[in-house]
């Protein structure tokens, strides 16, 4: 704000012209909405070019601010190299010095528990000293050469090694340079320190890189050399997924959560009946020793190649299988016969660690024995010591669907005896399953965040026992037709009992249908403390509802049983929805227009129920905002617009990255009860930066730029900062503007000397907490002098 201090940071090349000083000011002034802006005459611009010193600007509302320049000097020659008995050669020896080849003597992972690395990465409480990271984030090491490092002349890179047979083309072998500046979305090595023959690097990996453990080796030697040194590091790193790096998949917004779902190493695990719910402790300890190690064996032996060890998709679904014995010798036999002579009662595990260590120590044989809240124990201990977001879920009254028909289904014979050879169908007390929390690229939008997975085996997908991750938010709506065995976890949780009666034919004959008998208070452990949270509502809509009923018999016609319940007697309404132009704008409120259409000659009737929700750009839904019903009545053949509106109040808290929204819709026509849905996605768009370019624009000539940006909210902005680049015209700097107030104008001049001829872009972006996605373009055709 006006009186407060500019701060730029910037380092500006000289270029071709290193007799020039090239000045690198920056002029900013924030204009308030409704204040005029006072023009500077000619005399007083001249004056103040003369002798800047005695005329500064006193303007309340804006200031000139020179920031400071550095120069990047030559390096200075490398000293000479002493001679072996310590003597430096005189000058004006011609003799040529003799070079010592660079090779390194040591490696330092940095790996203590109470060291940077461990802590910043959130990985302190893992057992033992070695390095242990998450990706997306940088971590440090430390090398120890034979010399000091010349970074004119030496060069250095690192490779790291995961998997029996590394590939570079699978992400298996990754071959890490030596930048200068790191780049979040690629491995980079870049020297952060150096003092005699120690530098300590920054290594930076991709929120994508292959999980897992990793060997390491340092290569090393002269630009000239053609044989460099290789050094093997005796210790091995490892990665994991990181659920604090925004990149990341399993990136999780909420700091609780976090600490919950992935660092808390006890937990509640629920059973008995929805009227007498029990709950156990249970020791997830996924940080204890020998747990990582068992975690990451288990990797090794699933039928995952290394290189799909980056998707938490492909983790979590081969995972699922490993958990339990069947089809790949597993962790955990179940077994449900009430015989556990040869092992250990299921009900007397308390822990996962016992369980995880006996497994790794006999170095695959499967423990006996489990039932499900074991299998789910287990498995959120494999999965939080992994890095992925995870908690155990009981579900009361829990269907058990046999052939895919998402119904629960009971036999009787011509005389009402139940026909028990066709009735394998079940409802069990209570069943025990997880959730995980990632992005689901593979899905459409709005169906990352929570998953369902269950390492129980109950039945085969794809040939194997496993189970999911199934989306949620897919199961909620009835959209069973998105993978993984949402069918499956759907009905579990809502799928209704029909009750047949066979007829003289041989043909069965629906009688009785009960909606409310599964998928009974659904609970996990919540977040922060002892206490049981009920998750239904996120696995279902309210029981008996309109929406609750459409999922259901959305479900059904994509199970073995499309016509159980009854078909619509016609599919005559559409509802679309449309936005004007290029769609809303940031800081207003938000117009969209649901276009219903009755495309026959009767009178059609309907109630549309909408909700609206933040969502990240990943795909994951953050939280719903609102919630209405509109009734809507349509004569033959008419159309209907109806205008719908997200005020800005109801928005301005919950945004996120990319100021993306879902708006859903659902209703059913009551003629012909047709199933009505859309889904849509929409962002609020952001102001765009305005860069003029100022003067002409020729090599080493100086010449300006005007950023203009205008505050689009009536709130104020907080600790603002433009960034701005332009390759052959100045480096990339940050220049922090402060707090602009609602509904401000900030103009930011900058003055640069192009370097380099030829098309150029100067690129600028602004960054806040409260809006972002804010940046400009303007291309400058630099001359030759």
């Amino acid at each position: 704000m006006p009186g407060e201090r500019l701060t730029a940071r910037d380092t500006s090349d000289v270029g071709r012209f290193p007799g020039a000083s090239p000045p690198t000011r920056v002029e900013l002034s924030i204009q308030k909405e409704g204040e005029k802006k006072q023009e500077e005459s000619a005399c007083c611009r001249w004056f103040r070019k003369m002798c800047p010193c005695c005329c500064e600007r006193q303007n309340s509302t804006s200031y000139d601010v020179t920031d400071r320049v550095e120069l990047v000097k030559p390096p200075k020659p490398p000293a000479p190299i002493p001679d072996h008995d310590g003597s430096k050669p005189a000058n004006g020896d011609s003799k040529e010095m003799e070079v010592v080849k660079l090779s390194v003597s040591s490696v330092d992972l940095l790996s203590s528990k109470t060291g940077r690395n461990r802590q910043e990465h959130h990985t302190d409480l893992y057992h033992g000293d070695e390095l242990i990271v998450r990706r997306g984030q940088p971590f440090q090491i430390e090398l120890e050469f034979n010399r000091p490092f010349s970074a004119d002349s030496d060069k250095l890179h690192l490779d790291l090694r995961t998997g029996p047979l590394p590939l570079v083309s699978k992400g298996t072998h990754v071959i890490i340079p030596r930048v200068d500046d790191l780049d979040d979305k690629s491995w980079g090595a870049k020297i952060a320190e150096q003092s005699g023959n120690k530098a300590r690097l920054s290594v930076n990996s991709p929120a994508n890189a292959v999980i897992g453990l990793y060997g390491l080796t340092v290569t090393s030697g002269s630009l000239k050399e053609e044989s460099p040194s290789t050094y093997t590091c005796s210790k091995n790193i490892v990665l994991l997924f990181n659920p604090w790096c925004i990149e990341d998949a399993v990136f999780l917004d909420d700091e609780e959560e976090r600490k919950e779902y992935v660092l808390n190493d006890t937990g509640r695990i629920y059973y008995g009946t929805e009227k007498q719910i029990g709950a156990r402790t249970w020791n997830f300890g996924q940080f204890q020793e020998g747990i990582l190690e068992a975690c990451l064996f288990i990797l090794e032996r699933s039928d995952i190649p290394p290189s799909g060890r980056g998707d938490p998709v492909n983790v979590v679904r081969v995972l699922s299988a490993m958990i339990n014995f069947q089809d790949d010798f597993g962790v955990l036999i179940g077994n449900w016969s009430g015989n556990y002579s040869n092992g250990v009662s299921p009900a007397a595990w308390s822990s996962s660690v016992e369980i995880l260590r006996k497994y790794h120590s006999s170095h695959g044989m499967p423990v006996s024995y489990g039932q499900c809240w074991v299998f789910s124990g287990v498995t959120t201990s494999v999965l939080r010591c992994l890095g992925i977001p995870t908690r155990s879920v009981t579900n009361f009254q829990s269907a058990h669907d046999t052939d895919v028909s998402l119904t629960n289904d009971v036999y009787f014979d011509e005389n009402l005896e139940p026909i028990d050879y066709l009735n394998s169908d079940s409802v069990w007390n209570f069943h025990v399953w997880n959730d995980c929390w990632m992005a689901r690229p593979d899905l459409p939008d709005g169906h990352g965040g929570w998953q369902a997975i269950d390492s129980t085996p109950q039945e085969t997908s794809q040939g194997t026992f496993r189970c999911g991750p199934a989306s949620v938010t897919a199961i909620r709506s009835g959209q069973v037709y998105l993978k993984h065995d949402t069918p499956f976890v759907f009905a579990e949780v809502n799928s209704d009992k029909i009750y047949w009666q066979r007829n003289l034919d041989g043909t069965f004959t629906q009688f009785r249908i009960e909606k409310k008998v599964v998928g009974h208070c659904i609970s996990t452990k919540a977040v922060g403390s002892d206490e049981r949270a009920d998750i239904t509502h996120l696995y279902k809509h309210q029981e008996g509802s309109e929406e609750e009923r459409i999922a259901v018999e959305t479900a059904s016609r994509y199970g073995s049983k499309p016509d159980v319940y009854s078909v619509p007697l016609a599919e005559d309404v559409t509802v679309e929805v449309k936005m004007e132009g290029e769609g809303p704008r940031m800081g207003a409120d938000a117009h969209l227009s649901i276009v219903v259409k009755n495309w026959s000659s009767q009178p059609r009737r309907t109630t549309l129920h909408s909700q609206v929700a933040v969502m990240y750009y990943t795909g994951v839904v953050k939280s719903t905002i609102k919630k209405e019903q509109m009734p809507v009545e349509l004569s033959p053949h008419e159309e209907k617009t109806i205008e719908w509106v997200l005020p800005y109040h109801e928005y301005q808290n919950q945004l996120v990255d990319q100021a993306a929204l879902m708006l859903t819709l659902s209703g059913r026509v009551n003629e012909t009860k047709q199933v009505l849905a859309n889904q849509s996605t929409f962002r609020l768009r952001t102001p765009n930066l305005n860069i003029l370019p100022l003067g002409k624009a020729v090599v080493g000539q100086e010449m300006g730029a005007k950023i203009i940006f205008t505050n689009p909210l009536p709130r104020t902005l907080k600790d603002v900062v433009f960034r701005v680049e332009g390759l052959g015209l100045q480096k990339g700097h940050e220049v922090v503007v402060g707090d602009v107030s609602g509904h401000s104008t900030v103009t930011l001049t900058e003055h640069f000397i192009p370097t380099q001829p030829g098309a150029r872009k100067l690129v600028a972006s602004l960054d806040c907490k409260q809006l972002t996605q804010v940046h400009g373009v303007a291309d400058i055709v630099v001359l030759e002098q």
